[in-house]
């Protein structure tokens, strides 16, 4: 019976597809994490709040809502599930509810936003 999961190359090295089996699996938590955090900053206006959240060190929902132009109950939508995915924290002053990214987004997120500060993704043609 051919087994469907090889490669048919004539030179395919099975050593390489081992030891990148090995990598994909050893790092599936990562991957998850990554691709989690990648999903809702995805979003153009949740990657904004993210790219303010960094620049600024932290926001409130109101100042988030001037900024972008949004009503605040969709900021607000917004804030809530980059927290429920983790990758904001917040700290509350009185009434007034402060957002900041959390460290490890921070991390993930810091390469990302030097691009967008850089202003120039895709080179011109």
């Amino acid at each position: 019976m051919e087994d469907l999961n090889s490669c048919i190359r004539e030179k395919a090295n099975p050593l390489q597809i081992r030891d990148c089996r090995r990598s994909i699996t050893s790092n599936t938590d990562s991957f998850l994490q990554l691709a989690g955090l990648l999903a809702l900053a995805g979003n153009e206006v949740r990657l904004k709040i993210l790219y303010l959240l960094e620049r600024e060190r932290e926001l409130c929902p109101c100042d988030l809502s001037d900024i972008l132009g949004m009503t605040v109950p969709a900021v607000s939508q917004h804030l809530r599930k980059m927290k429920d995915g983790q990758l904001i924290e917040f700290r509350k002053e009185g009434q007034t509810i402060f957002y900041s990214l959390k460290s490890d987004s921070l991390s993930l997120l810091t390469p990302f936003f030097s691009i967008i500060n850089q202003k120039n993704l895709l080179p011109q043609t």
